[in-house]
């Protein structure tokens, strides 16, 4: 979720960008300008384009030796909570938003969903109810 939030605000908190050739082998890299722990996106490979974090708990990358960049990222410990936070919400009301029904009703049952700029309760998608709460991250667009 982290990444889709970054993607939202046009937001990458980049402090470098390092062009070149990079190989992952036996599915790690060795990125000795990082940090344990720091945050990095992987630019202009095959298979493992995208945000990861570095350090022994990292993910398996697919092995390859690509030509791109990789930027060091400084995301606010905020923002990953954030994230964190939109990824249960979406959780709790993700299938609510997914659904092409507005309303049903049978019987002496009746339903229906919100639409609209969206709020708290589901409508609208993550982006309309933490719109405020990430706003003050957010660039107008991506460099």
């Amino acid at each position: 979720m982290l990444e889709q939030v970054l993607i939202h605000i046009h937001n990458w908190f980049q402090v470098d960008i390092s062009p070149g050739t990079y190989t992952i082998q036996d599915s790690g890299i060795t990125l000795p300008f990082l940090q344990d722990g720091q945050y990095f996106r992987i630019c202009g490979s095959v298979f493992n384009d995208g945000l990861h974090q570095y350090g022994p708990a990292m993910e398996l990358l697919q092995d390859e030796t690509f030509t791109g960049a990789v930027w060091a990222l400084a995301v606010p410990k905020a923002v990953v909570e954030l994230s964190e936070e939109i990824a249960a919400w979406q959780e709790k009301y993700g299938a609510v938003l997914d659904s092409p029904y507005t309303s049903e009703s049978f019987g002496g049952y009746s339903y229906s969903k919100a639409s609209g700029a969206g709020d708290s309760t589901g409508s609208g998608g993550w982006q309309a109810a933490f719109r405020a709460r990430l706003n003050p991250y957010r660039k107008l667009r991506e460099i």
